[in-house]
């Protein structure tokens, strides 16, 4: 059920790219250290291992675009990583993805490297992806 709507939201977030599929949802849902930030329009899943959460996506209906969504589910992560003792959040994003890294930015995320030619795309050369990191103070 929310697999499914994930699935559709990513799609649409995700245009020129593969979308990650119901199947690959229903797994990541499953895993005990996976979360599930926001709802099926605007959502965040991430993954903490040890004092790490890796953010896996994070996606917003397009109708529901700059209205805070992202900007409220970054908020909610950032609260939760520090109550479960997390030191750090980090992510990649496409080079390309301005909104994104604008977005990232704005929470304080800083960019610590590159990987080369790492997203592909459905039209046009592979785009490179930013490895961004945000260090948290103790709660």
């Amino acid at each position: 059920m929310i697999a499914k709507a994930l699935t559709e939201t990513h799609a649409l977030a995700f245009n020129d790219a593969r979308p990650w599929s119901e199947q690959e949802f229903e797994e990541l849902l499953k895993q005990n250290r996976v979360t599930l930030i926001g709802d099926a329009q605007s959502f965040i899943l991430a993954r903490q291992v040890a004092d790490e959460i890796e953010i896996l996506t994070l996606a917003t209906h397009p109708s529901l675009h700059r209205q805070g969504y992202s900007t409220k589910n970054l908020e909610n992560l950032v609260t939760q990583a520090r109550e479960n003792d997390a030191s750090t959040i980090f992510l990649e994003v496409a080079a390309d993805n301005r909104p994104a890294i604008a977005l990232y930015d704005k929470a304080g995320f800083a960019q610590i490297a590159t990987r080369p030619a790492y997203y592909a795309r459905t039209h046009g050369a592979p785009v490179d992806a930013l490895i961004l990191q945000k260090k948290l103070d103790p709660a």
